[in-house]
């Protein structure tokens, strides 16, 4: 029995899921599961990369513990993060998180340098300020010196594949997060990174999904019980998401569901038209070049913080990150807690996600909508107080009680997937007649139907572990389990439950 090890960190959790494939099906298990939680350091919302890597090889010991020794492994996490290392290989700085202000006004200060447009021309990136190359030009514009010392830059996946191997790569899918790599070449726009006045020598030569990044170091095979290759996944969460949909021809529209909502489809060729620009679409390396062509939609992240808010959890720990769906019990809608409390609001027992969702049913007739993507809902200190703000500033019934506030959610959740569909059908050419749902969102029967109604688009929701699998299926492809990409996602959807909803 071969078996393929999935390392898939969000940034409010993390999980090993092993993955074999038996009699053509692939089987799934989760063999250890952690939290994530950012830490302040020096001004700044950080991750603990060293307390994650400490999971990675707890995670390995528990796979050995079990005797399912995997013959390959890969990391995959969220994107366009990043750490600065010395010539001693050590990092310089913190690893700040995306969701840090250190970017504000950043992308003013870029556009001096180089246009929006050219741009997007160039990069085909959607704009948002916690993009790589803002947070660069913050570090170039408030810390030069640590740019200065540093000899490497990697992203946190390829920072994890180093200390687990002492080989550096840098995976191309995460790299085209950042908005340094031109989407026509595929590579680092090494003219962009001259212009912006970045270090050439941080930016290597692009690896391809499905690389082999190495061995276990000897010392990592001895705490870890066993010796493994280190294979590279498509690295950032969303590109191993989309790889993990069973969808078969080009009339699908791909959703991850989850923190984020990742929608879009898989394209030949990058767009990057004046059109695209304006509609905020983003072109993100896939899996042999593919394209992912989405749009970066607030997601769950509204009711995840919601549902914090009420229960009480600090929200700089609960965080996570761009693009990643958890499947964690009080992350996503599973369904899974043993606390319920149908009272609005009452804090003597956990509110979960089903409890919301009851309590958004009784309200359906509440109408207001607010835009998801508006900035004030990135990362404020009270999300229930934002949405009521934000629905008196637009002259719209204010939510009295927390089954309207959730209503409205979904209501402006479900609009903005309608209005994005409509925005792809256009920029593509295509004429879409189904949206595939992957991820811990698509477990959410109540808002599956409610994007099937407002789409009027056949849904197919499945399977829930879109990230770990899509990052297996990499692994798999390489050790020959499969022929091709057609063939892996085809025994996807034998092995998985994919549920169907109509918009009747």
């Amino acid at each position: 029995m071969t078996y393929y090890l999935a390392v898939d960190i969000g940034a409010s959790s993390g999980r090993h899921i092993l993955g074999h494939v038996m009699e053509g099906k692939i089987i799934l298990e989760e063999i250890y599961r952690f939290d994530n939680l950012q830490i302040r350091k020096n001004g700044h919302d950080c991750w603990n990369v060293n307390e994650l890597f400490s999971h990675i090889i707890m995670g390995m010991k528990a796979c050995q513990k079990a005797g399912k020794i995997p013959s390959f492994l890969a990391v995959d996490t969220w994107g366009v993060d990043f750490v600065l290392l010395d010539n001693n290989d050590t990092i310089i700085g913190d690893a700040v998180a995306y969701r840090d202000s250190r970017t504000q006004g950043m992308d003013k200060l870029v556009a001096e340098t180089i246009s929006a447009e050219t741009l997007y021309q160039q990069t085909g990136t959607q704009k948002q300020l916690f993009n790589t190359i803002y947070q660069l030009a913050a570090l170039k514009n408030q810390c030069p010196q640590l740019l200065e010392q540093a000899e490497s830059l990697l992203m946190i996946p390829d920072y994890f594949h180093f200390l687990l191997t002492g080989v550096k790569k840098q995976e191309y899918t995460n790299a085209t997060t950042s908005g340094l790599v031109n989407a026509c070449k595929k590579e680092w726009d090494l003219s962009l990174i001259d212009a912006l006045g970045l270090p050439r020598k941080l930016f290597d030569k692009l690896s391809m999904p499905g690389t082999v990044v190495g061995s276990l170091k000897p010392e990592i095979c001895k705490e870890a019980g066993f010796c493994c290759q280190v294979i590279l996944p498509a690295t950032h969460d969303t590109g191993s998401a989309f790889l993990a949909v069973p969808a078969k021809d080009n009339q699908a529209v791909y959703l991850s569901s989850g923190t984020w909502s990742l929608l879009g489809t898989e394209t030949a060729n990058p767009i990057t038209t004046e059109e695209s620009r304006r509609a905020n679409f983003t072109n993100e390396g896939g899996y042999h070049y593919r394209f992912r062509y989405l749009k970066n939609i607030m997601g769950l992240w509204m009711l995840q913080s919601i549902r914090r808010e009420i229960n009480g959890v600090d929200y700089v720990a609960g965080k996570e990150g761009p693009g990643k769906e958890s499947s964690q019990t009080g992350n996503s809608p599973s369904g899974r807690e043993l606390h319920t409390n149908q009272s609005e609001g009452a804090n003597s027992a956990k509110i979960t996600f089903p409890d919301m969702i009851a309590l958004a049913k009784e309200r359906e007739s509440f109408s207001s909508v607010v835009d998801v993507d508006n900035p004030c809902f990135l990362s404020p200190d009270s999300m229930r107080a934002e949405i009521k703000a934000y629905c008196a500033r637009t002259n719209q019934p204010v939510p009295q009680t927390l089954g309207e506030v959730v209503q409205c959610v979904y209501k402006s959740l479900t609009r903005r997937y309608a209005e994005s569909i409509r925005k792809l059908e256009r920029l593509t050419g295509n004429c879409y007649t189904s949206i595939n749902i992957v991820g811990g969102g698509c477990q959410d029967s109540y808002l599956n139907k409610k994007i099937a109604q407002a789409t009027g688009l056949t849904v197919y929701a499945g399977p829930v572990e879109g990230t770990a699998l899509g990052n297996l299926i990499v692994q798999m492809l390489h050790a020959g389990e499969f022929s091709d990409l057609q063939q892996a996602r085809n025994a996807i959807k034998q092995s998985f439950e994919i549920r169907r909803y109509d918009h009747e």
